[in-house]
């Protein structure tokens, strides 16, 4: 593959399959402009992780949709630094946890923090553990499935749900909702990205959760989320915790439920490793790691350069986007041996950067993998003989930036 020919925000075949676009890519260096939208292609985990640190130099303002984001021309004696800083509500998307910087960032993700204490976290476990069986009860009698929306979705779903602490007597309204309309939304393969729809539909959900728990708090997690202060003691507005709560669903849930997906695929192609799991159920969470090194649900997010720098000795101009290519780089042969095979006992599968790095390291990192563990471990040990039931039908999220399959029928027998 000549990856100059080839549109990686468009071309539908890069969509199916990614890889040969990624090993192309390598053969040009670890950081390549392509000639589409003229965007910096960061594809080696060294250079990432230096473009992820020099917080200075890169702004996360384009974060979700790059080269699509229309920014506004710096006025006379205005730096870029400048726009991005003073002007960031001409710019969409700039008020997401993922496009802000440093010291917005830091406040807002304290308030984030919260949710993820320790005791919040055992709870939410336990909520898991339920909630796998609930849903597996559903449909292991009926021999085949349609996984994505049967479970993957509910399940990833409900768990943010119970985390945000929305009642439970808005959960089916939420799974009947909502998981109709996150899927494949954000990065869109026509260019374009309608992530923020999604947004805009929880924000009424949330506003309404936030204020009434404002004006009579209880002891739930949404009136912790709702009172809680930012770092400085200031009170964030209304909207500053809902968008907390909103960014939550619309990207746990999404990534979450790939990696599921992309989990059951393989050991449905791989019968002889489902055994394995299932009879140590130890080694999920390094086929977990596996799985998240080899399809990334996030292919990959962007970088707005403020000023003129160079990284791994090209030249990058000020005002450049570059996009930190996750799925290349997790497959970058200076780390990772034989990186397009996938090894379920691979043991440096953890330097993966499928969660990113630094500032904006995910913050649901922990609660995705015990989402996949706990889903894993009980898949596996109630069904069995697990079938794809047509291989050449299956076909990815339309997205440069989310990797996963659109759906995943599946055969499979209950285990006695």
């Amino acid at each position: 593959m000549n990856a100059f020919e080839r549109d990686f925000f468009t071309d539908p075949e890069i969509v199916q399959d990614p890889a040969p676009y990624y090993a192309a890519l390598r053969k040009l260096g670890p950081v390549v402009r392509e000639p589409h939208h003229g965007v910096f292609m960061v594809s080696g985990i060294e250079e990432i992780l230096a473009m992820f640190a020099d917080l200075e130099v890169y702004s996360s303002i384009v974060a979700a949709l790059g080269p699509f984001v229309p920014l506004p021309k710096p006025a006379d004696g205005e730096t870029l630094a400048d726009v991005v800083a003073n002007r960031r509500a001409e710019i969409p998307l700039s008020e997401m946890l993922v496009t802000l910087d440093p010291p917005m960032h830091g406040r807002h993700r304290a308030l984030l923090n919260k949710l993820f204490t320790p005791n919040r976290l055992k709870e939410n476990e336990e909520f898991m553990w339920t909630l796998a069986d609930r849903l597996i009860d559903e449909f292991d009698d009926s021999g085949e499935i349609e996984f994505c929306s049967a479970y993957a979705g509910p399940f990833t779903l409900l768990v943010i749900a119970d985390l945000l602490g929305v009642p439970r007597e808005d959960h089916e309204r939420f799974r009947g909702w909502l998981g109709r309309n996150v899927a494949g939304k954000a990065g869109g393969s026509k260019g374009k990205g309608s992530g923020d729809q999604v947004l805009a539909n929880l924000y009424p959900y949330f506003t309404r959760y936030i204020e009434q728990r404002r004006t009579s708090p209880g002891d739930d997690v949404m009136s912790q989320l709702a009172t809680a202060p930012f770092p400085d003691g200031e009170t964030p507005e209304v909207m500053d915790v809902v968008r907390i709560a909103a960014i939550m669903f619309a990207a746990g849930q999404e990534t979450t439920a790939r990696l599921l997906g992309t989990g059951m695929r393989i050991l449905a192609e791989q019968p002889a490793l489902a055994d394995e799991l299932r009879a140590d159920p130890d080694l999920i969470r390094s086929f977990i790691e596996e799985c998240l090194r080899l399809e990334s649900p996030i292919k990959g997010p962007f970088r707005l350069a403020l000023r003129d720098t160079r990284l791994a000795g090209v030249d990058i101009p000020a005002g450049s986007i570059l996009m930190a290519m996750n799925g290349a780089a997790n497959r970058d042969p200076r780390v990772f041996a034989d990186g397009d095979r996938f090894d379920a006992k691979r043991s440096n599968a953890r330097r993966n950067i499928a969660f990113g790095h630094g500032e904006h390291f995910c913050p649901g990192a922990s609660l995705a993998r015990a989402e996949a563990r706990i889903s894993f471990e009980r898949l596996l040990a109630r069904l069995d003989d697990l079938q794809l039931v047509d291989p050449s039908a299956l076909s990815y999220a339309p997205s440069f930036l989310i990797r996963g399959l659109n759906d995943l029928p599946l055969r499979f027998r209950r285990r006695s």
